[in-house]
């Protein structure tokens, strides 16, 4: 067991947290409360841009669906006549400083996630530990709004709209935070954020009645009143062949047994969203943003191969015919992707008449 699964099990299939991490996680309260109230007393500078900053993120770590949601949001801002650009930190990328990604570049160099993004939604991406100097690389390049995918907690930047992301099933695991638990910063940060949005997941496109059930929260008890609670799922229809683009509906594997390949936060929703389809799965979990050799797409039988799409940017010269991407798009639940839509478009609004506002920083 790896020790990505290892934690994942202490954290969301356990009761109470291990006694001998509880000290670990109190300390890192303590971290999380100091540097809170270092940026809000302006010890810590923080940058405004000059344009307005829509923040995707979460509490937990792992992965929620943020990526998809900034994929989303970034079409429908283009379609409104906007110029979104996106900022990612680039995790497990070998670069340094801030740059801007294109589409052709190597996953190995600048992460999985910012190489989906450039390749993804064609709006400017840019990547870098420091999320002030990538945002300004964006509005060098044109952009009139800028996207942070993650970075709810990287508050040298100021932003004006936070959403908040939460996986729909596993919510805030055993509501410890890290190590004990998954959580980066406690679930009171959610006083401050604009919206929240519950992902049900990789959920099978097959059965959208069971799709709208999962992502349905089962109680607002513990949320703000005020504070929109809004539903989301991942959707999953067909399979991308790697070597010639080629597209196979997901039903077409019903039946039969397939490696599965993620190298993600939540493994095990991609592998329960191929079952959907009646796929008999063959698992093969990997740490989030783990590079891929020929010995995690290479196998001794003629088994299809269906990673997920952010994977599939670093499979480099070992794919074959059996090798296929699985593509998921952003479904909203009733009126809530137009309700969030209209949540985000207001918050651009309001800070291109008071550029010099900004939101409150949390105090807990």
């Amino acid at each position: 067991m790896s020790t990505q699964a290892w934690f994942n099990r202490v954290w969301y299939e356990e009761a109470a947290p291990r006694w001998w991490l509880v000290p670990f996680s109190l300390i890192y309260g303590a971290i999380c409360a100091v540097r809170r109230m270092s940026y809000r007393r302006g010890w810590r500078a923080r940058v405004r841009i000059e344009r307005p900053v829509v923040v995707i993120g979460n509490l937990s770590v792992g992965g929620t669906g943020k990526t998809p949601l900034v994929m989303w949001l970034s079409a429908r801002l283009r379609a409104g006549g906007r110029k979104p650009g996106i900022v990612t930190r680039g995790y497990a990328g070998k670069l340094r400083g801030v740059h801007l990604v294109a589409p052709t570049a190597d996953a190995a160099l600048v992460g999985d996630e910012p190489l989906l993004l450039a390749r993804g939604t064609g709006v400017p991406v840019a990547v870098g530990v420091q999320r002030p100097a990538a945002a300004q690389l964006l509005v060098d390049a044109g952009c009139d709004v800028i996207l942070c995918d993650d970075g709810l907690q990287h508050y040298a930047l100021e932003r004006d709209c936070e959403l908040a992301v939460v996986d729909a099933e596993r919510r805030f695991g055993n509501g410890w935070l890290l190590p004990a638990g998954p959580l980066r910063e406690p679930p009171e940060r959610l006083e401050t954020v604009q919206a929240v949005i519950f992902n049900a997941g990789g959920v099978s496109s097959a059965d959208p009645a069971t799709a709208a059930a999962a992502a349905l929260p089962a109680s607002a008890a513990g949320y703000p009143a005020t504070l929109p609670l809004l539903r989301m799922r991942l959707d999953a229809s067909h399979a991308v062949a790697l070597r010639d683009g080629a597209r196979k509906p997901l039903t077409g594997f019903a039946g039969r047994t397939v490696h599965a390949l993620a190298a993600i936060g939540n493994p095990q929703g991609f592998f329960q969203m191929l079952r959907g389809f009646g796929i008999t799965v063959i698992e093969h979990a990997l740490p989030d943003h783990a590079a891929l050799g020929a010995a995690d797409l290479v196998f001794d039988d003629e088994h299809p191969v269906l990673m997920t799409e952010k994977d599939a940017v670093k499979c480099g010269t070992w794919i074959d015919a059996r090798h296929w991407s699985v593509p998921v798009e952003v479904r909203f639940l009733g009126a809530d992707g137009r309700a969030l839509l209209e949540i985000v478009v207001k918050c651009i609004d309001a800070a291109r008449r008071e550029p010099s506002a900004a939101l409150r920083l949390p105090t807990r």
